[in-house]
């Protein structure tokens, strides 16, 4: 009967212990987007931030360019919560130094600046969504093909000013080259003449990632439509703050502002796992 006793409550232990297991998939490093699953978590929290959790248990966990090394991932189940301390690699960031901008998209006026803080404001909201859909695991594919003349994180010096650093990539194309929708989703933005981002679209992918599409020429949407992956959303323009023609390709994840490239990864995110 002992035997039976300790077998039993063997058994529970290790059934409870898979039935909160919980993997992470993609690199711990600055600037880079993970999958999470918990299949069974009732709440995720990144560094007491709560990260939304579709009902598969799957969760995104963006990560800053200056993101600090050390972060606390708190899963919560239905008789406990697991903490998992994570260390985070470094990523060296470029530095650019960029000539000949218009001087007012340098030093705004008092005007610009309200027309600046009207732009953050319809970006931020665009980007707050948080739909319950799983656009995101079809994977990603790149917007359009052309050469990377701004990467994510990168320190510019704007006419000698020291900037922000960069907030997405950048593809330099001719004016007019279409832009495909890296991955299905439902736009939250499609505006034009914005100060800086010019005429821009903002995609919601689900579980609070957003991509965002800047200086375009044209824009091909409108707010409330689904797009598949492959479809039209605009062409390359230079309008807003910029001195060619060229994408400026962003991704933000729950508020944290990510290298966009790293959503290419997604599609391989399954080689790179690790248990918690």
């Amino acid at each position: 009967m002992f035997n039976k006793q300790i077998f039993l409550i063997f058994s529970l232990l290790l059934l409870s212990s898979k039935a909160q297991s919980a993997t992470l998939c993609g690199s711990l490093s600055q600037g880079e987007i993970l999958i999470g699953s918990a299949p069974n978590a009732t709440a995720v929290y990144f560094n007491q931030k709560p990260l939304p959790l579709n009902s598969n248990g799957n969760f995104l966990l963006a990560l800053g360019r200056d993101e600090p090394s050390k972060g606390t991932l708190s899963i919560e189940y239905s008789d406990n919560t697991q903490n998992h301390n994570l260390e985070i690699s470094p990523t060296k960031w470029d530095i650019q130094d960029i000539k000949g901008i218009p001087p007012r998209k340098v030093t705004p006026s008092d005007s610009d600046l309200r027309e600046i803080e009207f732009e953050q404001k319809l970006v931020r909201s665009a980007q707050q969504t948080t739909s319950n859909n799983n656009f995101w695991q079809q994977g990603f594919i790149m917007p359009l093909q052309g050469r990377i003349s701004g990467k994510f994180g990168g320190q510019r010096i704007m006419n000698g000013v020291k900037k922000n650093p960069h907030a997405g990539t950048d593809i330099a194309a001719p004016a007019g080259t279409p832009i495909k929708s890296p991955a299905e989703g439902i736009i939250t933005l499609a505006q034009p003449n914005l100060f800086y981002s010019g005429n821009v679209v903002i995609i919601d992918h689900g579980l609070g990632l957003h991509t965002i599409y800047a200086h375009l020429q044209t824009i091909n949407v409108k707010q409330g439509d689904t797009v598949k992956q492959g479809d039209i959303i605009g062409l390359v323009g230079k309008t807003g703050r910029a001195t060619g023609p060229h994408l400026h390709w962003g991704a933000s994840a729950n508020g944290t502002k990510f290298n966009p490239s790293s959503l290419l990864n997604i599609n391989t995110a399954n080689d790179f796992c690790f248990n918690l």
